[in-house]
């Protein structure tokens, strides 16, 4: 089984970036009609074609209606700005792994990787990224750019994650108030892209989109990218027998048999997933449920798709 970590940040970092290329090129020559290309670039206008240039550009279209050869002139793209948002609370490190794994990732390893993909391609069409990171507090926030030394800058911030993989037990979320700042922070109409379990400090659900109406309020777009071990943490798939379960948060322990509240379970689960896929609807919020488990195409296909609509 393949491994992901290492002690050198530059072996790390490598190890990451080609990670995330390889991903990206697999994603991409997987489509079929790509909404990738022609996000760098967009038509300007015609120009008369001069004798010897490279034919590629000619609008044959045009010429069949004209009987002359015009090039098709290109313009860049406004780029975009994305702020990548990282919930790296206790309930993201489940299921517990002393190693980010890319067979199965936990939650905030498939996160890392999810992230690092998209870096990837926010390079790739020259867009500008930026990365926060919270848990109970902001710890990292940084300004979307597009330098080659800001995109490694940034792998380092997933390293000093990854580094504390066996640090994070018992660090509630605050994601409310984070969310609060970090729209305040920024100052530009920007792409915000969450990944969270959306495991909330406050009880009232209401407060969470409080803040993510916030973010809207300041004109960015968002999306929530849902992260979830579906197998367990939605469907409560476990053995029947007597299990301890421990808030990786609280550090409260419950000793049941998962069969006598599976049902209960499901049922109050599917509710709160169908209630954050109702208020985002009504927010215009983009919620994409994923599962740490599967692949990370759907995390690059929303981007791409929703790139496509800005621009």
């Amino acid at each position: 089984m393949e491994e992901f970590i290492s002690n050198n940040k530059i072996n790390f970092i490598d190890n990451l970036a080609f990670y995330a290329n390889q991903v990206v090129e697999g994603f991409i020559t997987g489509l079929h009609k790509s909404p990738y290309h022609g996000f760098s670039v967009e038509f300007a206008e015609h120009r008369l074609y001069n004798s010897g240039e490279s034919t590629k550009h000619i609008d044959w279209k045009l010429f069949a209606r004209t009987e002359k050869l015009f090039i098709k002139r290109y313009e860049e793209e406004t780029n975009l700005r994305c702020q990548i948002v990282l919930d790296v609370s206790s309930s993201m490190y489940f299921p517990i792994q002393k190693k980010i794994n890319l067979e199965t990732p936990n939650k905030i390893g498939f996160s890392i990787l999810a992230a690092a993909s998209l870096m990837n391609l926010f390079r790739r069409q020259r867009d500008a990224v930026g990365l926060s990171i919270y848990a109970d507090t902001i710890s990292t926030h940084t300004k979307p750019l597009t330098s080659s030394s800001h995109h490694k800058m940034l792998l380092l911030e997933l390293y000093s994650i990854v580094k504390s993989l066996n640090k994070k037990l018992n660090t509630g979320t605050s994601t409310v108030n984070s969310l609060h700042e970090i729209s305040d922070r920024i100052h530009q109409r920007s792409l915000i892209v969450i990944f969270s379990d959306l495991i909330n400090d406050s009880s009232d659900s209401e407060e969470l989109f409080s803040a993510l109406q916030h973010l809207k309020y300041n004109k960015h777009e968002v999306i929530i990218f849902h992260v979830i071990d579906r197998d367990r943490e939605l469907n409560f798939n476990f053995d029947s027998r007597m299990h301890r379960f421990v808030d990786l948060e609280s550090g409260e322990e419950l000793r049941v048999n998962p069969s006598d509240i599976k049902n209960a379970y499901e049922k109050e689960m599917s509710n709160f997933e169908t209630f954050l896929r109702e208020k985002c609807g009504q927010f215009k919020i983009d919620f994409v449920p994923v599962d740490c488990h599967k692949g990370i195409e759907p995390v690059l296909m929303s981007y791409l798709q929703k790139r496509k609509k800005l621009y």
